[in-house]
């Protein structure tokens, strides 16, 4: 039986194909902030208020369509240091990985 293992590199490729569909004026509904997973799964935050868990980054892609900040913690429960802080509309590649995002209105 073969295992069927997805890269970060195809991961972070797939999650781009996902954000080309969806740019446009006719985007497609679901999460805003969107990211490749330690599983290297893409994962999405549905509701942006406060901090939420997600588990990413290490280089894996994140996309952050929300309308508001994006502060990435390495820590769980937005603790510790932050490693990235993204805009709206930013998608970057995220080093080093993270384990929360709490999103703040842009100022």
């Amino acid at each position: 039986m073969r295992a069927n293992l997805i890269t970060p590199a195809a991961a972070a490729l797939a999650l781009g194909a996902l954000l080309s569909a969806a740019s446009g004026p006719a985007q497609a509904a679901g999460p805003g902030f969107q990211y490749v997973g330690q599983d290297d799964r893409v994962h999405g935050v549905t509701s942006p208020n406060g901090c939420a868990e997600a588990a990413g980054g290490g280089g894996r892609a994140v996309t952050n369509h929300t309308g508001h900040t994006a502060s990435l913690y390495r820590e769980p429960h937005c603790k510790g240091r932050v490693v990235a802080v993204m805009r709206p509309d930013a998608v970057a590649q995220v080093r080093p990985s993270f384990a929360s995002v709490r999103f703040s209105v842009p100022g």
